[in-house]
C-alpha cells in the first residue's frame, strides 16, 4: 500500500507483499517522478533498487532480501537493519549505507559506487571488485569479515575496521585476497600470513593511503556516529598484489 506524502516522496508498506509486486510498485513510482521512497516492514523482499539510476533515494526499514541494488546505477539506499546475500551485485554507481551487518558475497563484481556496513559481513565479500575507467568502487566494513575476502579482486578499495570484535573472533577469515590482481585492501589490525592468498603481500602505508583512509573512514563515522579518533589509534596494514598476472604461468607450456 502506498501512502501519499510530500511531493516526490512516497511511503510503501511491504508487509505481506510479494517481492515482485513490491518492485512493480517501486518502478511505477519512479516512472511517475517520485525521487524519495520509504519502504516499511521489509522482510526478505528481493531485488530492491536493481538497475535504478541517480536522483532516487530509498530508506528501508526492515531486512531486504538477496540482490539488493543489483546493477544499481546511481541511487542511494539507506537500510536501518541488516541485509542478506549478494547486495550490490555488479553495482555500477551510487551509495549504500547499512545500519547493521551483511550476509555473503557483498559487492560481487562491483565496479563503482560506495558501500558502508556498520557491523560484520559474511564470506566472499568484495570478490571480483573492479575499477572501470574513472570509477573506483569502495567498500567499508565496520566489523569483521569471513573467508575469501577480496577474492579475485581486480580494482577498488576495501577497508575492514574490526570494530566491536570479540576476543575469540577473527578479524578476517582465511584465503584473504586469493587470486587478487588489482585494487587495495586496508585492514585495521594484524593478519597472519597463513590467512592470506599467495598473490598478495603486506605493504607499508604512504601518504596517499592515509588520505584514502581519512576520507572514507570519516564518512563511515559520520553515518554511524563512530569516533574517528578512536578508530585511527590502531595501525592499518595494506594488502596489494605483487603481480597483475597471478596465473600467468598456469597455462604456459
Amino acid at each position: 500500500m502506498a501512502v501519499a506524502t510530500a511531493k516526490n516522496m512516497e511511503i510503501l508498506d511491504a508487509s505481506g507483499m510479494h517481492f515482485i509486486t513490491l518492485n512493480e510498485k517501486i518502478r511505477e513510482l519512479v516512472d511517475g517522478g517520485v525521487k524519495e521512497i520509504v519502504l516499511n516492514n521489509v522482510c526478505g523482499h528481493r531485488y530492491i533498487g536493481c538497475g535504478l539510476g541517480p536522483g532516487i533515494s530509498f530508506t528501508i526499514n526492515g531486512v531486504p532480501g538477496n540482490d539488493l541494488a543489483m546493477f544499481m546505477g546511481g541511487c542511494r539506499i539507506v537500510v536501518y537493519s541488516s541485509v542478506q546475500d549478494c547486495v550490490a551485485n555488479t553495482m555500477d554507481s551510487g551509495e549504500i549505507i547499512v545500519h547493521g551487518g551483511s550476509g555473503d558475497t557483498l559487492g560481487h563484481g562491483m565496479r563503482g559506487g560506495e558501500i558502508y556496513v556498520r557491523d560484520n559481513v559474511g564470506t566472499r565479500v568484495g570478490i571480483h571488485m573492479k575499477s572501470y575507467e574513472q570509477k573506483k568502487p569502495v567498500l567499508v566494513i565496520g566489523g569483521c569479515a569471513g573467508n575469501f575476502l577480496g577474492e579475485y579482486m581486480a580494482g577498488g578499495i576495501l577497508i575492514v575496521l574490526g570494530l566491536k570484535r570479540k576476543p575469540e573472533q577473527e578479524l578476517v577469515g582465511r584465503y584473504v585476497a586469493t587470486g587478487m590482481h588489482g585494487g587495495t585492501i586496508y585492514i585495521r589490525g594484524k593478519v597472519d600470513d597463513f590467512q592470506l592468498g599467495k598473490e598478495v603481500k603486506v605493504f607499508e602505508l604512504n601518504d596517499g593511503d592515509k588520505e584514502i583512509l581519512t576520507r572514507y573512514i570519516g564518512k563511515y563515522c559520520g553515518y554511524f556516529n563512530a569516533s574517528y579518533e578512536d578508530i585511527m589509534k590502531q595501525d592499518f596494514i595494506k594488502l596489494e598484489p605483487y603481480t597483475h598476472r597471478p596465473y600467468g604461468k598456469l597455462y604456459a607450456y
